[in-house]
């Protein structure tokens, strides 16, 4: 475990989750077309600050 990551099953579903809440939440709140691509952007980024988090 040199880098800290472990190979936890459990990692992959909390992202997937996460993934999908933050795109729904982005989308939504997005005001245009660019915005909408902006929003399902950060949600593939964002799960990854909670699953490396914890």
């Amino acid at each position: 475990m040199k880098n800290g990551i472990t190979n936890d099953p459990h990692h992959g579903a909390v992202y997937g989750m996460g993934f999908i809440g933050a795109a729904v939440y982005f989308i939504s709140n997005a005001a245009g077309f660019w915005n909408g691509v902006m929003g399902f952007l950060k949600a593939l980024v964002w799960p990854a600050f909670l699953v490396l988090k914890h």
